[in-house]
């Protein structure tokens, strides 16, 4: 009854950690609609996620901290637009990437843009903000410089 008790204990507390992740939008269509809404920017992370090792130490030092959930919640909408190399892709996400990519100039890895987007005519029309990268001393000197390109906005 007692290891009973703590696997329910167990469970319940990993689906908190879940709930309080955050949404990281992979559709650009959906993540405009909710950047509008919301009158938030959009944080665009191109990543190649499952080899870029740098996108990886920047998952794992800043996009995965507290300090970057309880920023990012008040601040923006999450993005990712992914370019692995063993993870399976829809040709449909692939496409939106690559035409993202493409329109956004992004020629290494981790790139985060920061934009805004209207839907014209069927195709969204981006603002851009600005970017950054991988931003060496955590999640305080990353914060700060992507607190600098949003108050230029």
């Amino acid at each position: 009854m007692r290891k009973v008790f703590i696997i329910v204990l167990v469970a319940m507390g990993s689906f908190g950690v879940q709930a309080q992740g955050l949404k990281w939008e992979t559709d650009i269509n959906k993540a405009i609609s909710v950047s509008n809404k919301t009158k938030k920017p959009m944080l665009l992370f191109f990543t190649g996620s499952d080899w870029c090792g740098w996108c990886i130490r920047l998952q794992k030092e800043v996009l995965k901290t507290p300090e970057f959930l309880a920023w990012a919640k008040k601040n923006v909408v999450l993005v990712e637009l992914d370019y692995p190399r063993r993870t399976p892709q829809s040709d449909a996400i692939k496409a939106q990437n690559n035409g993202l990519q493409q329109a956004f100039g992004i020629q290494g890895f981790p790139t985060i843009y920061f934009a805004t987007a209207k839907i014209k005519e069927g195709k969204p029309s981006f603002t851009g903000i600005g970017s950054t990268g991988y931003v060496a001393g955590g999640p305080t000197a990353w914060l700060a410089v992507a607190d600098g390109i949003l108050k230029t906005k």
